[in-house]
């Protein structure tokens, strides 16, 4: 992974906030590290003589934060959260939103509590695709210890508090300095320092040993594929503009990944694991409708069918997203995203080209393994989560 860390457009920022400005961006360009909101960082610091936390805000793309994207939190607040054994969604936001230095500053990060317990000055947290493919991998646990000796290692829980108080127990005595990052199976990495450059590169380097990992055991060679060019856009957006009730943009994917992909004999089997990492669960849904026949209307009702028993298995007191797909894939055929506009329907198309990758090369180190059934339920109707949408 490239380094676009730059000397001398660094030698002109002349603070800690300009500085986390800067790296932030420069995780932002890269779509490996971070997607459409993904990921999160912060810059420790004083104000007024206060400790305060000032973490990636709500609604902000790292690619394009500015200083006023970063939403500042006392220090001692976010600390003593971690130690509470249960904190409820809303009472942590009203806790950080309590604490905030500035109350039109967006919202923290719902990560803002596992950042301050973080002992150094600069934190990045990235879902970089290297780190999560391998560890959604089945036997992710082992090839992640093997690469990353020195990380301390999270199996996966909630986002959020249960994420941060896990941290917060698991490092009770831990000496700091014996770990260069953590590594969130089945989410992120995570890599801090003293100073911005040293953090950035640390990300990079570590994504770099996924990624090197990733060539070695499970390069992919995608084959040519003759695919049907027969995909009505109209037909489909007039479609699924009627199951959905609302007028929908559609995004049409016949790359060579996406034919690749959707040309495969056990294409339902290997569509049908869940996301890559849970964020994504919200854009996506936790699987698309897989057309292996050409009967769209039997095949939506099946999905909307079987949507409606996953939410049933689940919910206590949610109400019932909408349970058409978000995305499709057309046998030899094609991935077509969905979406209330254009962009919307490209945001789905984007994480769906880096998940097709990460299954392809999850598979060839054993098998792709996502979280699971019941957890992706949790995460695709957490409250902190449907307010992105919201947002």
């Amino acid at each position: 992974m490239k380094n676009l860390y730059n000397e001398n457009e660094a030698k002109n920022l002349t603070s800690d906030l300009d500085l986390r400005v800067y790296t932030s961006n420069l995780l932002g360009q890269n779509d490996e590290l971070v997607l459409h909101g993904g990921g999160n960082t912060s810059v420790k610091t004083k104000i007024d003589g206060e400790d305060v936390l000032l973490v990636k805000g709500s609604g902000w793309d790292l690619v394009s934060i500015e200083a006023e994207g970063f939403a500042g939190v006392k220090m001692n607040a976010l600390l003593e959260m971690a130690k509470l054994s249960e904190l409820s969604d809303s009472d942590m936001v009203s806790g950080q939103k309590a604490a905030m230095i500035n109350k039109s500053a967006p919202n923290p990060s719902v990560e803002a509590i596992l950042h301050a317990i973080i002992p150094y000055k600069f934190v990045d947290h990235t879902h970089a695709d290297a780190v999560v493919t391998i560890s959604n991998a089945v036997n992710g646990e082992e090839n992640i210890k093997k690469i990353f000796p020195n990380f301390l290692i999270v199996p996966y829980v909630m986002p959020g508090f249960v994420l941060a108080h896990t941290v917060y127990e698991m490092t009770q005595g831990l000496d700091w300095k014996s770990i260069e990052g953590i590594i969130l199976h089945n989410h992120g990495i995570f890599t801090f320092a003293n100073d911005a450059k040293t953090s950035y590169d640390k990300m990079i380097n570590a994504v770099t040993k996924a990624e090197e990992f990733l060539e070695q055991n499970a390069k992919i060679n995608l084959e040519h594929v003759l695919v049907r060019s027969d995909c009505d856009v109209l037909k489909i957006q007039k479609f699924f503009s009627a199951q959905k009730g609302y007028e929908v943009s559609v995004v049409i994917n016949q790359s060579p990944l996406a034919k690749f992909y959707a040309s495969q004999e056990n294409l339902r089997e290997i569509a049908s694991r869940g996301v890559l990492t849970p964020e994504h669960i919200i854009r996506t849904k936790r699987l698309p409708l897989i057309m292996e026949d050409t009967n769209l209307e039997k095949g939506v009702n099946d999905y909307r069918e079987a949507y409606i028993e996953y939410f049933n298995r689940y919910a206590k007191d949610e109400i019932c997203l909408n349970p058409t797909p978000n995305y499709m894939i057309i046998k030899n055929a094609a991935v077509i995203s969905f979406g209330k506009n254009k962009k919307e329907a490209q945001i789905v198309n984007d994480i769906v080209e880096h998940t097709m990758l990460a299954v392809l090369r999850a598979d060839k180190l054993g098998g792709y393994k996502s979280i699971s059934e019941k957890d992706s339920f949790a995460m695709e109707y957490w409250e902190l989560e449907q307010a992105k949408l919201k947002s």
